[in-house]
């Protein structure tokens, strides 16, 4: 079998850096480095978010490894570095045939990485060269000049489907004793994922519940009569009821815009901080948005501007919550009032905000830490956050597989993907719950957009 070359694209680095790792397979594969890309990932080490610390670890493993050769080719030169795990050699070309052009800098950059691709071919004769990007359109520059691309494989992967609510037909006169029964009595095909359950008899009755331990929780009356906003459906008050129980230590939420996961996850944590289970609430949001450049939170200047723009999501939830702790006769449209209130909900409730280049270092105690948007998170920053909380916390990851807005993320690879998939799993060490909320309860905007553009984009 012919050895592999893989030449990589800036994003392979930048999405997770253990790539490297995977694609090198113990030195079974042979890894190239542009120049090109060494300056693209110099130019990000000085970012606070997620694609600064990537590029300073692909630094970090760079000072760590060992210069083998220098190799001063005709046009160009190749370095070659080396570890107990990955053969890497950086390529660059003495000039190179494509101009950068500051208006197209990006497309640029791709070309001459191409440049570099193709030398790679001759360079390695005898081995086959592959490049590996996850920008489509670089991939096709690459495939004008006769290079054969890949993307990674996790990007082909499939997310499996999820039984997360399962319904299950029972006769009328066992509803009476579902309440703490034990699952598999009910239900002898029980699997791992199936947190909750909808039951129904021929004759119309209908009961629902949430499992923990292995046995049943019945949806009440009473299960929500002290939360100041109340579920407005059944996955919202099973998803509710789940956090309000405090049997799970960690809760994934895969939601709709506008189905009210961050407002009832909220919510519930000011309750069982009432309830004097834990302390504060932490709240964790990466900092990769979809806006222009310029606008990303690493560009801002000041903590001030960064956090504003960085928490308006949970600035909303709690203006609405705050609406609705005032009472009618006190002026709802006085903003003195909403924001007084606000500032009265966040120092009760010891509101903290948290984006993931703080987490290093830090330990968190008796806090329910909600993380949000968290499709736009890689698997080692879901890794950084979880493994900051001990014993004493509640994790509630909750995010939207439809709206992906990392660029060097997919459906298939961000950390919201990846617990998602371990639900299907028991695991000794925490309890799980999960849910889907697929009902737009933000009002008429959202249930419109929903309808005519969702459809379209699958």
């Amino acid at each position: 079998m012919k050895e592999k070359v893989y030449v990589l694209d800036t994003n392979i680095i930048l999405q997770n850096l253990q790539n490297l790792f995977k694609i090198s397979d113990n030195k079974t594969n042979h890894i190239v480095i542009p120049e090109t890309v060494l300056l693209e990932l110099e130019d990000k080490k000085k970012l606070t978010n997620e694609l600064g610390f990537y590029s300073r670890e692909f630094a970090r493993l760079l000072a760590k490894m060992k210069i083998k050769e220098v190799d001063y080719k005709l046009g160009f030169k190749v370095v070659k570095f080396s570890n107990d795990e990955i053969n890497l050699d950086i390529i660059a070309k003495d000039t190179y045939d494509t101009q950068i052009e500051q208006i197209h800098l990006s497309e640029s950059n791709d070309k001459r990485i191409i440049e570099v691709a193709s030398i790679a071919q001759e360079y390695y004769k005898g081995a086959q060269t592959i490049f590996l990007s996850l920008d489509v359109y670089a991939r096709i520059f690459a495939l004008f000049k006769s290079i054969k691309t890949e993307t990674l494989h996790d990007d082909k992967s499939t997310v499996p489907k999820f039984e997360f609510v399962k319904n299950v037909e029972l006769d009328s006169s066992m509803f009476n004793t579902l309440d703490n029964k034990a699952v598999e009595e009910i239900d002898p095909e029980h699997s791992q994922e199936n947190f909750s359950y909808i039951f129904e008899s021929s004759d119309g009755n209908s009961e629902y519940a949430i499992t923990h331990n292995g046995k049943l929780d019945l949806l009440k009356e009473n299960d929500f009569k002290a939360l100041n906003v109340k579920p407005v459906n059944l996955k919202q008050k099973l998803f509710t009821k789940a956090i309000l129980s405090n049997m799970y230590d960690l809760l994934v939420i895969d939601a709709k815009a506008g189905s009210g996961k961050t407002l009832m996850s909220i919510v519930c944590a000011m309750r069982l901080i009432d309830l004097g289970y834990y302390d504060k609430i932490v709240y964790v949001r990466n900092s990769i948005e979809s806006l222009d450049k310029g606008a990303d939170v690493g560009y801002l200047a000041g903590n001030d501007e960064k956090f504003r723009i960085y928490n308006m999501a949970l600035q909303d939830t709690l203006e609405f919550i705050a609406k609705k702790h005032l009472k009618k006769s006190e002026n709802r449209e006085n903003s003195e009032s909403i924001e007084s209130k606000i500032s009265e909900l966040e120092s009760k409730y010891c509101m903290e905000t948290l984006w993931p280049g703080e987490a290093r270092g830090r330990t968190l105690s008796s806090a329910i830490v909600i993380m949000d948007e968290w499709q736009n998170s890689s698997e080692n920053t879901t890794q950084l956050i979880l493994s900051r909380l001990d014993e004493s916390c509640m994790a509630v990851v909750i995010g939207s597989n439809r709206q992906i807005d990392n660029l060097y993320l997919n459906k298939y690879n961000n950390g919201l993907t990846t617990l998602l998939k371990h639900t299907k799993f028991e695991h000794p060490e925490i309890k799980m719950f999960a849910i889907e909320l697929e009902k737009a309860v933000r009002g008429k905007f959202a249930e419109f957009t929903e309808r005519i553009f969702e459809k379209r984009s699958r």
